[in-house]
């Protein structure tokens, strides 16, 4: 097993089953505030769509699995809302050919002037690189999309994608390093999701419409069922219930926002890999680019 353990700073260390037990212990009663993430996708979600496509495939509740074939996709949802959280998840995404396909982890609220923050994973043809694609809603409207190249193949082993939303910025980070900052900005008029309680959401669903090169390539039912794998799900957050959020204490992400080294990780990422970034498109925005972009 592994133990993650964070601190103020967001500080982590992994503890593995090599850790000796007394150090385990001189060291948890060192630390301060700190915060033992242990999710189960038998407790923490429910599997809501898909007719038996998406299966929990362990007894403790760590792998998850969804599937898509012609007939249909499938998803799941936490069982708890949030209003500000830190939210992660190892995964590992369809090999091959995986054109018109969609793998998703997002938050969602509800209504049809939602919020939404979301990791999402086009498909490809084999040989050719996935495409995250990013977005963050607000009150219904999008429009937000940065993508990115991932350096790694995201087929062959688990990675960490994760989401930290708190009042001031959302961040964005794939095994930890930072791929998007997006501000809360709306002393000059743009929206932030600040008011509506989301869930979490994870999804396996088909979108040759759209999804890879702008729908040219067409998904392979040949190559059906698809099949994504979800692990280690982890959500350390401010719980919503009967009107009211109740937050965690001490809790670093709250107030978390990038140092130096990593506004200057994040630049890295972003101008090795960044393949779409809405503030700069000048023929989408004619008038000027949104107000946060500048």
């Amino acid at each position: 097993f592994e133990i993650s353990i964070f601190f103020h700073k967001s500080t982590k260390m992994k503890l593995s089953c090599g850790t000796s037990f007394a150090f385990l212990i001189l060291f948890l009663f060192a630390a301060q505030s700190v915060h033992v993430y242990a999710g189960s996708f038998h407790k923490d979600v429910q599997i809501h769509w898909g007719d038996g496509r998406g299966k929990i495939r362990d007894r403790d509740g760590k792998l998850l699995s969804l599937s898509l074939d012609k007939s249909s996709g499938s998803g799941f949802q936490s069982n708890q809302e949030f209003l500000y959280g830190k939210a992660e998840v190892q995964m590992k995404l369809v090999p091959g050919n995986s054109a018109g396909t969609v793998t998703t982890f997002y938050l969602k609220s509800p209504g049809t002037t939602w919020d939404e923050i979301d990791f999402e994973f086009l498909g490809n043809l084999s040989g050719h690189p996935y495409i995250l694609h990013t977005n963050v809603y607000t009150k219904g409207s999008g429009d937000k999309e940065q993508q990115f190249h991932l350096w790694f193949d995201p087929t062959v082993n688990f990675h960490t994608y994760c989401i930290i939303w708190n009042p001031q910025r959302i961040i964005f980070t794939v095994d930890g390093i930072p791929i998007r900052e997006f501000k809360n900005s709306e002393s000059i008029g743009v929206p932030f999701p600040t008011k509506q309680p989301m869930r979490l959401y994870a999804s396996l669903w088909e979108a040759e419409h759209w999804a890879t090169r702008g729908g040219l390539e067409k998904t392979d039912w040949s190559k059906a069922p698809f099949t994504a794998f979800y692990r280690n799900y982890n959500v350390d957050g401010c719980v919503w219930a009967n009107g009211k959020s109740s937050c965690p204490a001490n809790s670093p992400w709250f107030t978390q926002q990038l140092d130096s080294n990593g506004q200057t990780r994040m630049k890295g990422v972003q101008s090795k890999y960044m393949v779409y970034n809405y503030c700069t498109d000048k023929k989408r925005f004619p008038r000027g680019v949104p107000a946060e972009c500048t």
